[in-house]
């Protein structure tokens, strides 16, 4: 598949706190292992060291706001009528407490900020979405875009294509597919599995719709286009693309604006 000349990259969006909010940056550099800096670089967990996510957590950690102030170095808190700002990494066993006090049971924050803590280690790259793929799965079910954007929770955002155009970026299992954004490359990997987040309202944490995943399922199965391999869809509870990121691009850094193009 050809991409349009008009693909560009039009937001990234990191989360320094894994499974709370994200904050939208102009530009992000590429670390060492292969991920974006700054992404998912702290996470909580629990004493026996689970990691507390919306999987788990539900409605308590869904309901928690994070804003980033300071380039990245501050963050307020707030759930209900309760907040706190802390300085990272500086205030890691403040915020601990504070966010104990939010869960009623001890926890504390971990920091990796040579990779982070990614969801897929194989796949430790940002994932990519088109913005017409979020419009359209928005249009399933009369969410505003920005809520299909908090809910699937994608790194980097690109206009000027159509919707599930990203189907087209990963090649069959085990081909190499690069797509450079500006200056930087990344291996298309595979489409993204989806757990229990999308189904949960983004500020309430509830699951409003038990049967959200099969009726997903059942509208991307209609709507998946022909330049996507089906052959890649164990099942059709999927949307946007992971990536991995080659050791040689770590340095390099990715803005807003920058042409989307795939290399081969």
């Amino acid at each position: 598949m050809s991409l349009p000349d008009s693909a560009r990259l039009t937001r990234i969006r990191i989360y320094p706190i894994k499974s709370l909010d994200g904050v939208d940056l102009d530009h992000v550099g590429i670390q060492g292992l292969g991920g974006l800096v700054g992404d998912r670089e702290y996470r909580v967990v629990d004493e026996l060291g689970r990691v507390m996510n919306a999987k788990r957590e539900g409605e308590t950690i869904t309901r928690i706001r994070a804003r980033f102030g300071s380039n990245g170095r501050v963050v307020d808190l707030e759930r209900d009528d309760n907040e706190g700002r802390f300085w990272l990494p500086d205030d890691l066993s403040e915020m601990s407490l504070w966010l104990g006090a939010q869960f009623g049971e001890t926890v504390r924050v971990e920091r990796n900020a040579t990779i982070g803590f990614p969801d897929d280690t194989d796949a430790s790259g940002p994932t990519i979405v088109s913005r017409a793929t979020l419009l359209e799965a928005a249009s399933w079910f009369l969410w505003d875009e920005e809520e299909a954007r908090r809910r699937f929770r994608a790194n980097l955002e690109v206009d000027g294509v159509p919707a599930f155009w990203e189907d087209g970026l990963y090649g069959e299992k085990g081909e190499q597919r690069i797509v450079k954004i500006g200056g930087a490359a990344v291996e298309a990997v595979n489409p993204c599995a989806r757990c229990a987040v999308p189904s949960r309202d983004p500020d309430s944490g509830e699951i409003e719709d038990p049967g959200f995943a099969k009726t997903f399922a059942g509208r991307r199965r209609e709507t998946l286009p022909g330049w996507a391999r089906a052959s890649r869809f164990d099942h059709f509870y999927r949307l946007a693309v992971n990536t991995r990121i080659p050791a040689a691009q770590a340095g390099r850094t990715i803005t807003v604006g920058d042409r989307v193009e795939l290399a081969q």
